[in-house]
């Protein structure tokens, strides 16, 4: 393998195992923040309880997420650098936003979350996880522009004379059509994977102590945790569904061949096109021999314009199209392949979907089981739980991966229609290091992944852990509101340093 398919795979493996724990961190924050809101407002002990329960789970991940994290920006600037010369001044810019006005944010006032329990006074302690909450969205559609305007360039211009893309406009940067259409996709998805996260393990829970006779606990404590978490995945699913059918409509606009290879449409349609369920053949480097067994007619076509007989472009037509367009060949004279991956493409897609069926299921499962102030025994609730729990995180992978290796072999997709601008693109070919040799990627390549495979380790250990422990039998009001917190004035012993609050 050269360095350029070693650098890919670094990035890749990297970046899908980070997205493990990014879609938590920004849904959870704000169900924590709302769980310890119901307890400020209400003074009920059980969501202070949730509260700190949830709010254990949100900081191993948190914590992991941000070792993750730092691999990434490192990479732009060895394996990827000549990426980096080009785009730097555009894509930079909202990558120092999101540290500066995001993570900075994030990460101070979940410091005082955490130690300042029995510090600060309710109001402010809760404004503290209100701000992480926010903050952990406004990184997320800094971070979101950075990746749309790989997409779709918007607000800048090719400098033919530094072979660099300079920044023009800011504005449009921070306000591409492609990015308004990805952050509510990825928000919703975010909300669903912590909804789902918070019923199934209430709910396993919630059964677990009815089959152990306390039934009263099921009901008081984890029946309104499933509850939040089933509303949260109802809202979210809404949300993913809509969002993501706009997303495709602009999609088809800017990067039709990413939509045809998703479809495995390989010749342009003479009407509407179908929505493939199972397609079979050749679907690695062509098209030869690729039959679609079962179909939904229209319904591709809907999903592109909004009617079903709207006739979309295929692979190869497209790829006929973009040889003339750009002209870019390999090594030996020959024009190069400007489709992606069709198997990858296809199958990520589709595996992105069918995993948003285990959150469905569950919701719906955990809606019925809980009407009327019911809760429930049954084992094979908890085993749903359990096993719709690793649904929304793999739909979100795949999706990250349907989303990166559709673009190929693009790493900055060329969009020269009205909403982008012309001149600005970039091969994922000649965005690789010209000085980093394969053996110095493959070395960083071993040693980050069996890095993250000790990381995987420790954080499943960690979050099964505390998931099983379960909420604590009490909690008590640790605020400096509660009476029975005010320091005696005349006691020296009680003039304490921050701890931690676990």
């Amino acid at each position: 393998m050269d360095a350029l398919d070693l650098a890919r795979w670094q990035f890749g493996i990297t970046t899908v195992y980070h997205f493990i724990f990014v879609p938590l961190t920004i849904g959870l924050a704000p169900l924590v923040a709302i769980m310890q809101t119901f307890w400020v407002r209400t003074g009920d002990e059980r969501w202070l309880r949730l509260t700190k329960f949830f709010g254990k789970l949100l900081l191993i991940n948190f914590a992991i997420g941000v070792a993750t994290g730092i691999v990434q920006e490192f990479q732009f600037g060895m394996a990827w650098s000549e990426y980096s010369r080009f785009v730097g001044d555009v894509f930079g810019a909202p990558l120092a936003m999101e540290a500066l006005a995001a993570f900075f944010v994030e990460s101070t006032f979940l410091g005082l979350w955490i130690f300042g329990w029995d510090k600060l006074p309710r109001k402010i302690h809760l404004a503290c996880i209100w701000a992480v909450a926010i903050a952990t969205n406004l990184s997320a559609y800094f971070i979101l522009a950075a990746n749309s305007w790989m997409q779709h360039p918007v607000g800048a211009t090719y400098n033919p004379e530094t072979g660099r893309a300079e920044m023009t406009d800011i504005g449009a940067v921070l306000s591409n059509n492609t990015l308004l259409a990805a952050f509510p996709h990825t928000i919703s998805a975010a909300f669903l994977t912590a909804g789902t996260l918070v019923a199934a393990i209430a709910a396993w829970w919630m059964v677990k102590l009815v089959r152990a006779g306390r039934e009263d606990d099921a009901r008081s404590v984890y029946r309104p945790a499933v509850i939040l978490g089933v509303v949260t995945m109802l809202v979210s699913g809404a949300g993913v569904a809509i969002s993501g059918d706009a997303q495709a409509k602009l999609m088809y606009e800017q990067q039709p061949m990413k939509m045809s290879a998703a479809e495995a449409i390989c010749q342009t349609t003479d009407g509407g096109a179908p929505f493939s369920i199972l397609a079979i053949g050749d679907l690695s480097d062509s098209c030869e021999g690729v039959a679609h067994l079962i179909e939904i007619p229209g319904l591709t076509s809907f999903l592109a314009h909004g009617d079903l007989t709207t006739p979309l472009p295929g692979v190869e037509d497209l790829q006929a199209q973009y040889e003339e367009t750009y002209g870019f060949t390999d090594e030996a004279g020959d024009p190069i392949s400007y489709q992606p991956n069709l198997a990858v493409t296809y199958w990520s897609f589709r595996l992105m979907i069918g995993f948003g069926v285990g959150s469905a299921a569950l919701a719906l499962v955990a809606l019925w089981v809980t009407r009327k102030g019911r809760v429930t025994g049954n084992v094979w609730v908890s085993r749903l739980a359990v096993a719709a729990l690793a649904t929304p995180f793999l739909a979100s992978a795949f999706g990250w991966i349907f989303t990166e290796m559709g673009r190929q072999p693009w790493v900055v997709a060329p969009n020269p229609n009205p909403s982008g601008v012309d001149g600005v693109w970039l091969l994922t070919a000649r965005g690789v290091s010209t000085v980093t040799g394969p053996g110095t990627i493959l070395t960083s390549l071993v040693a980050f992944t069996l890095l993250y495979g000790v990381l995987a380790v420790l954080w499943y250990k960690l979050m099964h852990r505390y998931a099983v422990e379960g909420v604590a039998a009490s909690e008590k009001d640790p605020s400096p509101d509660n009476p029975a917190n005010r320091p005696d004035p005349d006691d020296e012993s009680t003039d304490r340093p921050l701890s931690f609050a676990y």
